[in-house]
């Protein structure tokens, strides 16, 4: 579980500050991490997931998400509530109920369910991860809906998108309609793929997925680049899902300096955490994103004080 660390105190509307945005699940013990997070790091916290619970389009709300709001809003954070997730592009039943919600009958109607939602909770805004198969072609006429309706209450809206995972099916309006896209530079490999081992979020990788977006027409200004706290294992260490950073630390207590320990798990450590928040400067982006922040370790190995400190440089 990652404690609370003695940090750099800054105010979230300090000018010119970069945005750091971290998503924060909500099924773990909300309720204590939210007294654990180093406010002073982050910018914008995203919550991670709710859904629709009927074909109505009434999303679920986990009441421990109120603990959190209230301590990042006493400490000048941002959260946004996040819908989809990776996951629910594979759930057969919140795929076929979000493709009724984005579809022509539903969407506007969805949209303003959206918006009362967030008013509702106390929320600062929207983010839209609808990835992979869930992303056809009612997701720009769902955003063209959306966005002014979040825009006329002063809401956040943004999106988590990747190069490959659905993206092109996104269109070039949307990155114009949004305030911000969330660049999913990782799972480029992983245990879906076991024959195809290596590193799933390489900085060539983060290069590859900011020129990508960048290209297409989205300004520097709206892109944030999105960073691993979690890695793969292949060979030896295959399983069906991710290694935790803090679980990769504790099994290899050398890693923190690292990208590939053991046989085999391939992640993101320190150095090239700070070589992507180096990068996400040098393009002029808004700042970073992470996936997820309760992955990550306090004290001196922790990867949120590694990007801190790298912004902290050219603000200082």
């Amino acid at each position: 579980m990652l404690l609370a660390l003695p940090g750099l105190m800054g105010e979230v509307g300090t000018p010119g500050r970069k945005m750091v945005v971290a998503y924060v699940p909500n099924w773990i013990d909300l309720k204590t991490f939210a007294t654990q997070i180093p406010y002073e790091r982050v910018t914008h916290l995203n919550v991670a997931f709710e859904n629709p619970v009927n074909d109505e389009g009434e999303l679920s709300f986990y009441e421990a998400n109120a603990a959190l709001l209230r301590e990042a809003k006493r400490h000048g954070v941002k959260v946004c509530v996040s819908i989809g997730g990776g996951s629910a592009s594979g759930d057969k039943v919140l795929k076929a109920r979000y493709g009724r919600l984005l579809g022509e009958g539903q969407r506007e109607a969805f949209a303003q369910r959206l918006v009362a939602y967030v008013e509702r909770h106390g929320f600062d805004g929207l983010d839209v991860d609808i990835e992979g198969p869930s992303i056809t072609e009612d997701y720009g006429p769902f955003i063209a809906a959306l966005a002014p309706l979040m825009k006329a209450k002063g809401y956040l809206l943004t999106a988590a998108l990747s190069k490959g995972y659905g993206g092109d099916r996104v269109p070039d309006a949307v990155l114009a309609q949004m305030d911000y896209i969330h660049i999913m530079a990782y799972d480029g490999a992983g245990y879906w793929s076991p024959d195809r081992p290596g590193q799933h979020s390489s900085l060539e990788f983060a290069r590859e997925s900011v020129d990508y977006w960048l290209k297409r027409g989205l300004p520097p200004a709206k892109a944030v680049l999105g960073v691993p706290f979690y890695g793969y294992g292949f060979g030896e260490a295959f399983k069906k899902r991710d290694y935790p950073y803090a679980t990769i630390l504790a099994q290899h207590p050398d890693a923190a300096s690292k990208d590939q320990v053991g046989s085999t798990i391939w992640y993101n450590g320190i150095p090239t955490i700070q070589a992507k928040t180096r990068l996400a400067l040098e393009k002029g982006l808004a700042g970073v994103m992470i996936w997820s922040l309760d992955l990550d370790v306090p004290g001196p190995e922790s990867l949120l004080r590694a990007i801190d400190g790298e912004i902290k440089k050219t603000q200082d």
